[in-house]
């Protein structure tokens, strides 16, 4: 069985997230203690006011991820081996920051010290680069419901000499647009005056994935280049293209003491944070490779909600604390026995959670 492994992003995030697992796996609860006590605080006990500052939301879900992915791997070592080999993790995928996640589980990013350190760079680069001169966020995003053409239409009349952009693909039905705060508005009219589209402001710190993060690139750049990035060990797919990550990479010597993969990645990573996120090719092309069963790890269930949008038929699952972790793993070897897909889907599926 292929089953495809996705990792949260930021808008994920709630106070508690962790907390059951840091309490009842050991995994996970050697993840929290590597992250550090400001972590544990914010994890379990952060308001949603300082969830939702960048430079903290970002290392908290990567934490709360990579826990839950060893709590994961923790709770399958427990498995007859029989029952393991019926599984392949055939794929990764992570949104926006939860792209971390995945090159993190596929063997990119050498180990979750490496990633920690990173991500908490990226947060307080991306916090800047959203920043006016008085400190106060620049722009926003707004999910928009409707047909993509139709939303890019409307992203291109709103525009004008700001910024604006459809900036994360998530779904046949939804487009999430970034920019600075009075684009945003002429978008919000235009959209009401066009018909056919919903906008929905989006409880997020800046525009992320625009040219308004063109800032943070070059110190990601920077910061990536001297971690020890290695050729993943799974297939991973990319925000940037929907695809395998890999995929144009051509083998070499390297420049100076950067190997060849630790270039790819460091210009692929550094660029994705002001690119685009096309998380619905990305998922495509999933689904073309044979993958039909997919677990969301990490806080919140968005992902398994943008999955069935993608494709109704899909097997999704959670793990997020130690309820769904136990009701996935129970999920897999009801399906390793033969029992019928849906109703061992059905019977484990949280109530969704609407963020996006």
């Amino acid at each position: 069985m292929k089953i495809g492994l996705l990792f949260a992003g930021q808008g994920a995030q709630y106070s508690g997230m962790g907390k059951s697992l840091y309490d009842n796996s050991r995994e996970a609860r050697r993840i929290f203690e590597l992250a550090g006590p400001d972590i544990q605080e914010w994890c379990f006990e952060g308001t949603k006011e300082i969830l939702r500052q960048t430079n903290i939301t970002q290392p908290c879900v990567y934490t709360v991820s990579m826990a839950a992915y060893e709590a994961f791997l923790e709770e399958l070592s427990k498995l007859p081996e029989e029952s393991v080999n019926e599984l392949e993790m055939a794929g990764m995928a992570g949104f926006s920051l939860g792209e971390y996640a995945a090159l993190t589980a596929g063997g990119v990013i050498p180990d979750f010290e490496t990633g920690l350190a990173i991500v908490r760079k990226r947060g307080v680069f991306m916090n800047e680069a959203g920043k006016d001169e008085n400190g106060d966020n620049r722009g926003g995003m707004i999910a928009a419901f409707g047909e993509r053409e139709r939303i890019l239409e409307c992203v291109e009349a709103s525009r004008e000499d700001g910024i604006l952009a459809g900036v994360n693909f998530n779904s046949p039905v939804q487009t999430v647009v970034a920019g600075d705060r009075d684009a945003l508005e002429r978008f919000k009219g235009k959209a009401k005056e066009m018909g056919q589209i919903k906008a929905v402001p989006l409880s997020v710190g800046t525009a992320f994935h625009s040219p308004m993060m063109e800032p943070a690139v070059p110190k990601l750049r920077e910061l990536l280049l001297a971690a020890d990035l290695k050729k993943p060990t799974v297939t991973v797919y990319s925000n940037v293209t929907g695809k395998d990550v890999m995929d144009g990479f051509q083998d070499g010597e390297g420049r100076g003491e950067n190997s060849a993969e630790g270039l790819w990645f460091s210009d692929i990573m550094a660029n994705q944070a002001q690119s685009p996120v096309y998380w619905q090719e990305s998922m495509e092309n999933m689904i073309a490779d044979g993958i039909s069963t997919f677990i969301e790890i990490g806080p919140g269930n968005t992902l398994s909600g943008l999955a069935r949008k993608i494709n109704h038929e899909l097997i999704t699952m959670n793990i997020e604390d130690h309820e769904t972790l136990v009701g996935t793993i129970d999920t897999l070897k009801r399906l390793i026995g033969g029992e019928t897909v849906g109703d061992a889907a059905e019977e484990s599926r949280p109530a969704e959670r609407k963020e996006v």
